[in-house]
């Protein structure tokens, strides 16, 4: 993909599997592209089901990725990049059925936004606020009243995290981004702020989602809540 930026290459960053030059190509894509920020908040979730999260039995040693499901993912990116965008996403879900045993996962929106969808029938939590509750927060520091904190988890393929943001209004359109101490910067998860916002009067319920980072955490400096207009509303120093 190098010198060009292909929609269909949402999965592969997600999975962190661009080299560095594509990476980067596609970060300055993401910026201003939409529908690729919606994408990749729900793949995120998509690259935890594969690499161990959920029903699963066992998860891969650190420093190891399943590799039928990498080689098949590859193998699929290049093939469509001759076709539709829409395939890959087909083939990124047959691929996590396969190995998850139809594991849903993604990004989680909660709190008691009337516009947040429950994950669990059995408590109404999701799996995002579920994951924050049971961890120890790192708070971060924000901006115009914003307030929030991080729930990280070091896994074999990188960095798991989950936010829990507050005190923002919408409407805007923000990513979770993790910054490696020698400043490489990695977007973990996109999403939208509806008018209404998270953790306000009229819609006191925070926002929880959970994003993902090839990104190992000890090569972590900070992470940043930041706005496509170049705004920083939250920064979480490891």
């Amino acid at each position: 993909m190098t010198a060009r930026v292909e929609h269909t290459d949402v999965g592969a960053y997600a999975l962190g599997l661009l080299e560095d030059d594509d990476r980067r190509a596609f970060e300055e894509h993401l910026a201003h592209c939409r529908p690729c920020v919606t994408e990749l908040s729900e793949l995120s979730g998509v690259a935890q089901a594969l690499t161990g999260l959920g029903p699963l039995e066992d998860e891969p040693p650190r420093g190891e990725e399943p590799a039928e499901v990498i080689d098949l993912l590859r193998r699929k990116q290049a093939a469509d990049r001759r076709s539709r965008r829409g395939t890959f996403l087909v083939g990124v879900a047959a691929a996590v059925t396969l190995v998850a045993g139809g594991l849903v996962a993604g990004a989680q929106f909660g709190g008691g936004s009337p516009a947040a969808p429950v994950a669990s029938p059995h408590d109404g939590i999701g799996p995002a606020e579920r994951f924050y509750a049971a961890g120890t927060p790192v708070e971060g520091v924000g901006s115009g009243g914003v307030t929030g904190g991080l729930v990280l988890e070091s896994k074999g393929w990188g960095t798991h995290a989950a936010l829990k943001l507050a005190g923002v209004k919408g409407p805007l359109e923000c990513a979770l981004v993790a910054v490696s101490r020698d400043g490489d910067r990695r977007i973990m998860m996109g999403w939208a702020v509806p008018p209404a916002g998270y953790g306000v009067p009229g819609s006191p319920g925070p926002l929880y989602v959970h994003g993902a980072s090839a990104l190992p955490l000890d090569r972590i400096d900070h992470f940043e809540v930041v706005t496509t207009e170049g705004a920083t509303l939250l920064t979480v120093k490891v």
